[in-house]
């Protein structure tokens, strides 16, 4: 398969290898590849600065900036790297992505002994069964929004996308059946309209399937049609990642939980105890995705507020995250 001639490659990760100078707050310990396409995205996710009818730069995904570099001084850099756990290939959609993933992780695999993981739009067996073969250790096909409806809203047919929940899930069973449990992974939003209640069940579905999701933060950017929304709270999205914590290490499942009529959760159905040990361990708001995947400011500036942190935390912002989960308004066990 041929090789595709250029790459982007995301701002921290660049820096890293060493192809644009710069000073990161926190290094990335994960490689992130963007296929590189001159053209937007044939998706039209309306959070996304890649889609279809998007006016805001083209080599943004998020709030991060992705250079393109030649795909063979990438490779080399790669290969001189030490400090690399993984490398991530993000994906748009257009009519030759598969070719250029195949064609980038064929040439990954020639040159280094290193886990990758790809994200990329629903396949078919056949596609997915190349990747297995090839030696991709992960594949990714993010549902983002947490229902049906939002989904509709966001990147299906409300805003003329070529999505649909169904086929989103059908390819991450067919992922399933090549890859196997805990080999497959997607991507969630919080932010995107969704209620808690929407959050939990999709949590525990793909939990149950033994499917992980990377949590993200809705960050609006300049440019898509989503961009005059707001951020979810800090308040509510540290609530959910402890619940996506509790959740996918299997320490509660989404019957233990009580909600409002308006799907706003009120009892995350395990003791104060069990909550203050899992809150205290600093883990459920570290970044979560394949393992090796920190992420370093992909919802947030270095400054902050910190939604994802990029590295364990520290224990005054462990407090600090105590006093803004507001937890006393919660029934317990």
């Amino acid at each position: 398969m041929p090789v595709p001639e250029r790459v982007r490659v995301s701002y921290g990760s660049a820096m890293l290898l060493g192809l644009i100078k710069g000073v990161a707050a926190v290094d990335p310990t994960t490689v992130y590849l963007l296929t590189y396409y001159l053209g937007r995205c044939t998706a039209n996710c309306a959070f996304c600065p890649q889609s279809r009818e998007s006016v805001a730069r083209s080599d943004r995904l998020s709030r991060v900036v992705w250079p393109d570099f030649k795909t063979e001084e990438v490779v080399e850099k790669l290969m001189n790297s030490r400090s690399v756990d993984r490398v991530c290939i993000q994906s748009l959609n257009y009519e030759n992505v598969f070719e250029d993933v195949v064609g980038l992780v064929g040439t990954l695999m020639e040159e280094l002994m290193i886990p990758i993981s790809i994200s990329i739009k629903p396949l078919d067996v056949t596609q997915l069964e190349k990747l297995e073969t090839l030696g991709v250790d992960r594949v990714s096909i993010p549902l983002d929004s947490a229902g049906s409806e939002v989904f509709r809203s966001v990147k299906g047919l409300g805003v003329g996308g070529p999505y649909s929940w169904e086929a989103h899930w059908k390819g991450l069973e067919d992922a399933l059946r090549v890859f196997g449990p805990n080999r497959v992974g997607t991507h969630l939003i919080v932010g995107l309209g969704e209620t808690d209640q929407d959050l939990a069940r999709v949590l525990q579905r793909l939990t149950n399937l033994g499917i992980f999701p990377g949590l993200f933060a809705f960050t609006p950017i300049q440019g898509t049609r989503l961009a005059g929304s707001d951020r979810p709270s800090i308040p509510r999205y540290r609530r959910i990642q402890l619940l996506h914590f509790l959740i996918t290490r299997r320490i509660i499942r989404y019957e233990d939980l009580a909600f409002t009529g308006e799907g706003e959760m009120t009892d995350f159905g395990v003791s104060m105890q069990k909550l203050k040990e899992a809150l205290r361990s600093g883990i459920p708001f570290v970044t979560s995705g394949c393992p090796g995947c920190n992420r370093p400011f992909y919802n947030e500036r270095p400054g902050g507020p910190l939604y994802n942190f990029p590295r364990p935390l520290k224990k005054e912002e462990i407090d600090q995250i105590e006093e803004e989960l507001q937890l006393s308004g919660f029934r317990y066990e």
